[in-house]
């Protein structure tokens, strides 16, 4: 998330009441997660096996909970609670505004699409030409929908992230400032959830193509021309490259990438990243041939032990 306009380090230590390092006047020009994090922004840290990664990322501004020293042409933000302090800028920098109707007055939706009754589109959410939208979708604000997108009912784009910080008294659910953006020619099924980015997007690229009821999660890039079966459920911050086909109840770990043309036989589990190019199947997810072989043999166990050891 970018912020509307540059801000110095000391404007935003007051907005969290945080001792900074650095220069006061350091420009700060938006925040982000580590994974999409660009210079400029603040990134946050709350565990020492993190430090490091966060330190030397992109970020310019790393806001931190222990005073550690600070890397040439960056900035900190010393914080008793990093997590919250960055739910405190979130909500600064991008309140929730409530509807005042079904179809939000800023909303921009393009010639020739069809917006079916009980439908419900956010503010600012930028629809194309030519989509139809059937009856009882919602699409929450901020989303970008590009051309020839058919979205069937039921599907809710923009949902929160699925990210919680476990508490003595409960959980703190880490706010939700990102995107959902869908390109061209793009086909969602009915009852599918697509949750937006924390301070970035979730994409769909174009041309892919997607079953009922599956779950995307937040961060996550679908690349073109993708097949997706119903019921599977992929987790945040993954990238699916082009012309991937998963499918039915395909589930997908958070943080890894599968590799463009590979194929994922149904009720596979993904547990690590995967090579493109190849067939996988199986929990966790190998080579299929090499899982077939492994499965036929384990069913041969028995008469193969037989032969060894002579017994009938």
């Amino acid at each position: 998330m970018k912020f509307p306009r540059t801000y110095s380090l000391k404007e935003i230590s007051e907005l969290i009441d945080a001792k900074y390092v650095g220069s006061a006047d350091f420009p700060v020009l938006g925040m982000n997660e580590i994974h999409v994090v660009e210079e400029g922004d603040i990134v946050f840290v709350d565990h020492p096996k993190y430090y490091d990664k966060a330190l030397a990322c992109k970020a310019s501004v790393v806001l931190i909970n222990k005073e550690v020293e600070c890397p040439e042409g960056k900035a900190l933000l010393i914080s008793d609670n990093p997590f919250s302090d960055f739910n405190k800028l979130t909500h600064h920098f991008s309140p929730f505004k409530s509807a005042s109707s079904a179809i939000a007055d800023s909303a921009e939706i393009g010639e020739g699409t069809v917006i079916q009754p009980n439908v419900f589109i956010g503010n600012n959410v930028k629809i194309g030409k030519n989509c139809l939208i059937h009856a009882n979708v919602s699409i929450y604000d901020n989303c970008l929908i590009g051309d020839n997108v058919i979205i069937h009912s039921g599907s809710v784009l923009g949902s929160d992230a699925f990210y919680y910080k476990k508490r003595e008294e409960g959980f703190e659910r880490l706010l939700s400032s990102g995107r959902v953006v869908v390109e061209d020619n793009v086909d969602i099924g009915a009852s599918c959830t697509i949750d937006r980015g924390v301070t970035g997007d979730t994409t769909i690229k174009e041309w892919a193509k997607l079953d009922n009821q599956i779950q995307i999660g937040h961060d996550t890039v679908i690349g073109r021309k993708c097949q997706i079966a119903s019921h599977t459920g992929i987790a945040g911050c993954v990238v699916i490259e082009d012309e991937v086909v998963l499918w039915g109840q395909v589930g997908v770990i958070s943080a890894i990438t599968i590799g463009k043309g590979a194929v994922v036989y149904a009720q596979s589990g993904v547990a690590k990243s995967l090579e493109g190019g190849k067939a996988y199947f199986g929990s966790p997810a190998e080579e299929a041939r090499t899982k077939m072989r492994e499965i036929n043999t384990l069913k041969n166990l028995p008469s193969l032990l037989k032969k060894i050891t002579g017994n009938s």
